[in-house]
């Protein structure tokens, strides 16, 4: 029966991870996310119910649109497949408790920043506000140990990034900032600096990467929420585990 559930929540996630392809590609631009229907960019063919069907349609249709041949973005699946796969395993990882809540509305702000930031390079303040109110009033309800490590959390993620921000005279986005605060308001203060510092491993290491294989130019800008939601999962569900082990590591 168990199975069931997990099957049951990897489709959620499919459907959300759809849904979350709009708003982040919609919201930038001030566009509606009811209206109008999803269409091809190029010969505005509206999509019927069987190409809307995360990932299968994609792969059905090759990758194109079924009218023009233009190609369909890649972007799309990898949501849809990421969404599922991290609302799946979050169970796993944080058991079948409240906190459960707060991890599936973590990946749902994460893929639509995710969107946003490959697609247009900006965090729209809008769904960060959105969130920003709702992880509040989950903090609220779900507090964590202490309950004041949310505020303290919030405030060193606001401020540490703040400070890189005019020491690198604007290395750092507005919307990156504005996005630590908003972790550190989920993890807490503790997790929030081990965030910022896997968030800085994980784009160092796969900037570097990306620079060998030309994908990346030097001196270019280049999108950092990837790489913040990356060293952020990693600090969410496994941050006390590396921390233990650091420690242990230290101590022998």
């Amino acid at each position: 029966m168990e199975i069931f559930t997990y099957i049951y929540i990897f489709i959620v996630g499919l459907v959300l991870g759809s849904f979350f392809n709009v708003v982040g590609l919609r919201i930038p631009n001030n566009e509606s996310i009811v209206s109008p229907r999803s269409a091809c960019p190029g010969c505005k063919h509206q999509l019927t119910a069987g190409e809307l069907i995360p990932v299968f349609s994609y792969v059905l249709q090759r990758g194109k649109c079924r009218t023009c041949g233009n190609r369909i973005s890649p972007l799309y699946p990898i949501v849809e497949l990421l969404t599922a796969i991290l609302f799946t395993i979050s169970p796993l990882l944080v058991g079948w408790s409240k906190e459960l809540i707060v991890a599936w509305a973590l990946v749902s702000l994460f893929m639509i920043i995710f969107v946003s930031d490959v697609k247009y390079m900006i965090i729209p303040d809008k769904i960060l506000l959105v969130f920003a109110v709702f992880f509040v009033i989950l903090r609220i309800f779900i507090p964590l140990t202490p309950w004041w490590s949310s505020i303290f959390g919030a405030i060193v993620g606001f401020s540490l990034l703040l400070l890189i921000a005019i020491i690198s005279k604007g290395g750092m986005g507005g919307g990156d900032i504005k996005l630590f605060a908003v972790i550190g308001l989920i993890v807490g203060w503790k997790l929030v600096l081990l965030s910022f510092f896997l968030s800085t491993l994980s784009g160092a290491l796969l900037g570097g990467i990306g620079m060998l294989f030309r994908k990346i130019k030097r001196g270019k800008p280049f999108p950092f929420g990837p790489f913040i939601i990356i060293g952020t999962l990693l600090a969410y569900y496994v941050g006390d585990v590396l921390i233990g082990w650091y420690l242990t590591f230290l101590l022998n």
